[in-house]
């Protein structure tokens, strides 16, 4: 999850690509639009701080449950998440999450 976020935070769009799971639903075969897509929200993104909550490993999934402190257009873009991982092919991927807005 750390490497993800900072992935963001650097816009390191390979890699954001490359640790996703193909069942996420924001997976995308053409790839140049989906990079297009995630250079716009790093660009417009301020990543200010990651927190996990929470973090339960297991031999093939995982789950992280993280806050993202973000900014948008300076206004709070802030969000919970709990987060699943897999491990398939000698790597972990981004397989789902479900999120909810960050209270102040």
């Amino acid at each position: 999850m750390r490497s993800r976020y900072s992935a963001y935070a650097l816009n390191l769009c390979d890699y954001i690509i490359e640790t996703t799971h193909p069942e996420h639903p924001e997976y995308c075969d053409d790839r140049q639009q989906w990079k297009s897509d995630i250079e716009r929200f790093c660009t417009q993104t301020r990543f200010d701080q990651l927190k996990i909550r929470e973090f339960i490993d297991g031999k093939n999934t995982a789950f992280v449950t993280f806050t993202a402190f973000l900014r948008q257009a300076d206004q709070d873009a802030s969000f919970t998440e709990k987060s699943i991982f897999v491990f398939e092919n000698g790597r972990w991927l981004y397989k789902s999450g479900n999120n909810s807005a960050e209270s102040a």
